[in-house]
């Protein structure tokens, strides 16, 4: 099988793409023949050397969809997608032909989704989804979402619609405010001439119960647009990860800032997840994800540099 493979980090030109032998499922597992796979961030971060519990030789790629060619009998025949820590890091990943997965790690695709789209959504959606669910986004909550028109802030703004949540959509451009406005949510556009908490209040005349940050640039502007017991997501942070925050103001608004690491996150943790998700796409509740470029793995290399040079949009590897 064709599948991409790193021996060592800290450059992208140590990717390679090989010829590998078909993975075999151990007992308890699957085999897995990929339709598509995702490619997120921290893939390319992960081929870089960023991440140093990640032993090697390695195939990365965290989120997948495909179908079950070997396990447990229920399984086999199945179309099936996951994410989850270990993937691409402690075990191979899905920029392969095949993979293995653990049987308890892969949840039965949605009907109503393709495989590209089934394999956009691993990482955005379940990122999204831990983010709602331990800030208590529910029906009525104030949600305000930073970097709206990304991956992981599609997803949010989809997911928190569909808790109830009265949503604005934070953007830096004219484009994609109108984008969000065509979808039933409002806008904000991001300035460095107006604060944060001016435009929060805006919109929430009393601050957001919940903010969600999915750029990482807006922590320290966050506290002062955050209602009394608000509650700040972030799940990256630039540079050295070193901010500084007005912590009167948080302690004052009895705010809180929730860290989001969906690396903690084992298959059968992401596949409980997808399952609920996967219901939602089904019943018609989620709007289907879209916006994404579709790949043949053939150009593994140059798709993880155009995504370590920020190229905008999802770019999804699909099989050839």
């Amino acid at each position: 099988m064709k599948a991409l493979r790193f021996a060592r980090t800290g450059d992208l030109a140590f990717l390679e793409l090989v010829e590998r032998p078909v993975p075999q499922a151990a007992p308890g597992e699957v085999l897995i023949r990929i339709e598509a796979s995702g490619l997120n961030q921290s893939d390319v971060s992960n081929v870089l050397g960023k991440h140093p519990y990640t032993t090697l030789p390695r195939t990365p790629g965290r989120d997948f969809a495909g179908v079950v060619i070997e396990g447990p009998a229920e399984l086999v025949g199945k179309p099936v997608w996951g994410t989850g820590k270990e993937f691409g890091f402690t075990r191979d990943g899905s920029h392969a032909q095949f993979m293995t997965a653990p049987a308890s790690g892969v949840a039965v695709k949605p009907e109503k989704l393709s495989f590209a789209q089934a394999a956009s959504c691993g990482v955005p959606y379940t990122t999204a989804w831990s983010a709602l669910e331990r800030c208590g986004v529910a029906k009525g909550c104030k949600l305000l979402v930073i970097g709206a028109a990304g991956a992981v802030g599609t997803a949010a703004v989809s997911l928190g619609r569909w808790r109830g949540a009265d949503i604005v959509g934070a953007v830096r451009r004219g484009p994609q405010a109108s984008s969000l406005e065509a979808r039933g949510i409002r806008p904000a556009l991001l300035s460095t001439d107006r604060s944060l908490a001016d435009l929060a209040k805006r919109c929430f005349p009393d601050g957001a119960d919940v903010i969600f940050d999915t750029t990482g640039a807006w922590l320290p502007q966050a506290i002062p647009a955050l209602a009394y017991y608000g509650r700040i997501a972030i799940i990256v942070a630039h540079g050295e990860g070193q901010v500084t925050v007005p912590v009167r103001d948080l302690y004052r608004r009895a705010g809180s800032i929730v860290g989001i690491n969906t690396l903690l996150y084992t298959p059968g943790d992401c596949a409980h997840m997808l399952s609920e998700i996967g219901k939602a796409f089904d019943a018609g509740e989620l709007p289907l994800p879209g916006g994404f470029e579709e790949r043949p793995l053939e150009k593994g290399l140059e798709t993880y540099a155009d995504v370590n040079r920020k190229v905008r949009g999802k770019l999804i590897f699909v099989a050839s």
